[in-house]
């Protein structure tokens, strides 16, 4: 290992240029612009796969673009598949962030861009560790394989078809992801569960055109008001979804991991004054790790109506809409909730007013074993790396493609981050801890090269 790090260290200075241009690229995925952004995304992460000895390919597809690479196969050898995405959220608002999204910008030992931490940076830290771990052994005796793709931000589609046709190529033992978080700075976890999720955008019309509020107020039903009073009666004040059968399938947290849960070294009132809110909200009877681990949720994510400009303009919107999402956890049915979610609100809207409902993606929620070789083997490499052994925690965010890969592979799966929950994701100031970085291609390196030693059974 000395070997490896030593390269590591050498090459250090270079991984952060490197990571910096590739930050560069305004690869947003949901935003039609900025297509041919994510197509050059997916060009410079081919070109620095090949940089490191491999042969990837550019995978076209009805949308956004696929990065696929591998290592030679080794017969009856375990096989790990890197996953990731170099697509991003859109930056907006512009106006918040201290410096542009796309101009990577380091303070306080921290890297500032939009993708520093989802996924760009974390992405990164298996490629530079595969780069020192060819370097140093040879011939590798296991088999890696990457997959990354350009349309995380956006549902998954693209990848979401291709997994199932070429499940065979795809093959692995072990579905390796890092995009999620630490448990805290110098803390590492190893991820056991992530909630699933529903996305959807409703839109209220009302008039034909806007409408003078004081000439029509009152006897037109105003879209905007009619778009509150449906939200609001999705959820209630103890912060329960009110949609039918939301919660029938619904596991409740078995008392040891709640114990497990209320043991680790969390400071309540720290992470709420972090985000600058007095105390919080959630659904009754349970904390607020509960909540945002291992519970379902409902968030309305945006909201849109008549005249925002400055000053007033007394007018009555013509429409009004909002995008929201429920957060769901293991074994509800997306499916089923969908078909719920509408029936729903169509029995809430007034008649007055014509809505649409669009359903734009959703996955379940996963929950994997912590009985895998290798959960045992990234243990050991993140304790070595960090000096402190992992936690083993939830995740309240969503990878809905990683549920499906798992069922369709039949692999394991091990989720390591190496992102802080203060790195601003899909906000303005997006922001990736360079310490964080470098610690995170030494730890990946580390895993990989106690794949090698396990499997050569001697110390490489």
């Amino acid at each position: 290992m000395e070997s490896v790090n030593q390269y590591l260290d050498e090459n250090a200075q270079r991984f952060e240029s490197e990571f910096f241009d590739f930050l560069k690229i305004p690869s947003v995925s949901t935003v039609p612009s900025h297509a041919d952004d994510v197509q050059k995304a997916a060009e410079w992460l081919a070109n620095r796969l090949t940089q490191i000895g491999l042969q990837p390919e550019i995978v076209k597809t009805k949308r956004h673009p696929l990065v696929y690479a591998e290592t030679p196969a080794v017969p009856n050898a375990p096989i790990v598949l890197i996953y990731g995405h170099f697509d991003v959220q859109p930056p907006d608002p512009l106006d918040l962030w201290i410096s542009p999204p796309f101009e990577p910008t380091v303070r306080d030992g921290s890297v500032y861009a939009r993708g520093a931490t989802d996924d760009k940076g974390q992405l990164l830290t298996h490629v530079y560790a595969a780069e020192a771990i060819l370097k140093a052994i040879h011939p590798l005796p296991f088999q890696i394989k990457f997959l990354f793709e350009g349309e995380e931000e956006d549902g998954s589609d693209s990848i979401s078809e291709y997994v199932k046709v070429f499940k065979e190529k795809l093959a692995c033992d072990c579905l390796i992801v890092s995009d999620c978080e630490m448990f805290a700075p110098g803390q590492p976890a190893i991820i056991y569960g992530l909630r699933g999720i529903m996305a959807f955008e409703l839109t209220l019309t009302g008039a034909c055109r806007d409408l003078h509020s004081g000439v029509f107020g009152g006897a037109v039903y105003n879209p905007a008001v009619a778009l509150c009073q449906m939200l609001n009666k999705v959820i209630d004040e103890n912060g329960r979804v009110q949609i039918p059968g939301f919660y029938k399938d619904v596991v409740l947290i078995p008392d040891r991991e709640r114990k497990q849960f209320a043991d680790l070294p969390f400071d309540e009132k720290e992470f709420f004054e972090k985000i600058g809110v007095a105390k919080g909200f959630g659904e009754k009877g349970f904390t607020s790790i509960e909540q945002r681990w291992a519970r379902p949720t409902f968030d309305i994510n945006g909201l849109t109506s008549g005249y925002q400009g400055e000053g007033s303009k007394t007018v009555l919107p013509s429409k009004a809409s909002a995008k929201f999402t429920f957060r769901l956890v293991p074994k509800q049915n997306p499916e089923e909730i969908a078909k719920n979610v509408e029936q729903y609100l169509q029995s809430v809207c007034p008649p007055e007013i014509k809505m649409e409902l669009e359903f734009q993606h959703g996955a379940g929620g996963l929950l994997v074993s912590l009985d895998s070789e290798f959960v045992e083997i990234a243990t050991a490499a993140l304790e070595e790396t960090f000096g402190c052994p992992p936690f083993f925690t939830r995740e309240g965010g969503s990878i809905p493609i990683i549920t499906e890969m798992s069922e369709v592979l039949d692999a394991d799966v091990l989720l390591i981050g190496w992102g802080l929950d203060d790195d601003n994701l899909h906000a303005p100031n997006e922001k990736f801890s360079l310490a964080c970085f470098h610690r995170g291609i030494k730890a990946s390196a580390r895993l990989m090269e106690e794949i090698a030693r396990r499997q050569k059974g001697k110390k490489v």
